[in-house]
């Protein structure tokens, strides 16, 4: 799956999964799964029992940076 452009991802809901935002930051699920795992995740997340959900918002940041 493509990478969307950061105008489509200014328009997805205040947060995402885990996997969708990793589509947008170019790696895998598992990759920022391990880095959120580790506290070490470039995308501030939120935890909803074992739900993980990224915040958009950040996302967009991040990705403003690259």
């Amino acid at each position: 799956m493509a990478a969307p452009r950061l105008s489509d991802v200014r328009k997805w809901p205040a947060t995402v999964s885990v996997p969708q935002a990793a589509t947008a930051l170019g790696c895998s699920r598992s990759q920022l799964y391990e880095l959120i795992k580790r506290g070490e995740s470039p995308v501030r997340t939120l935890s909803y029992g074992r739900r993980i959900v990224v915040i958009t918002h950040d996302l967009v940041r991040v990705l403003e940076a690259t």
